[in-house]
């Protein structure tokens, strides 16, 4: 690894977050569950990702919360426009949405919240017209994700669950 490579900052996102950047930056993330967004303009080198948990919920207030999909969604698009950038000119990457409890599935009573959030992100994407080229989500387990701004590489690294039978 080049020298240049190893002082680009790195941040970590939690359940929730959501960061844009325009300077050179290594975002990193690991899913369960939820779902994250990684949006990159490859001409600026600028964008962001986000790691949300749920859908959606009903809104309460006028701030949005990265949270839930359609909110982080809508946190991109704001950002895009805000640096005179169109969100239709990024790259759009979607990962995560494993099943962490396989054998409890049927019996949980709120529903499969990764197929929701999978289902989430991939509405969202269609409705914002957002150049969707790369998806790894669904199965079980969970995700590492680690998406350069410099490069627009995402690096995954998926551990699925191994069910009883």
């Amino acid at each position: 690894m080049s020298a240049a490579l190893m002082q680009v900052p790195e941040v970590y996102l939690a359940p929730g977050e959501f960061r844009f950047a325009t300077s050179p930056t290594r975002l990193r993330t690991i899913l369960g569950s939820c779902v994250a967004v990684t949006l990159w303009h490859p001409e600026r080198k600028i964008g962001g990702m986000c790691h949300y948990m749920l859908p959606s919920r009903a809104r309460c207030s006028t701030a949005l919360n990265g949270m839930y999909a359609d909110e982080a969604i809508e946190l991109f698009v704001r950002q895009a426009k805000a640096h005179r950038t169109e969100p239709e000119d990024y790259q759009l990457k979607l990962f995560g949405g494993g099943e962490m409890f396989p054998e409890l599935q049927r019996q949980v009573p709120f529903g499969d919240v990764a197929r929701m959030n999978v289902n989430a992100a991939l509405e969202m994407a269609a409705l914002y017209r957002l150049d969707l080229i790369a998806q790894d989500m669904g199965s079980t387990g969970y995700r590492s994700i680690i998406f350069d701004l410099c490069s627009g590489d995402v690096w995954v690294r998926h551990q699925p669950i191994r069910t009883r039978h």
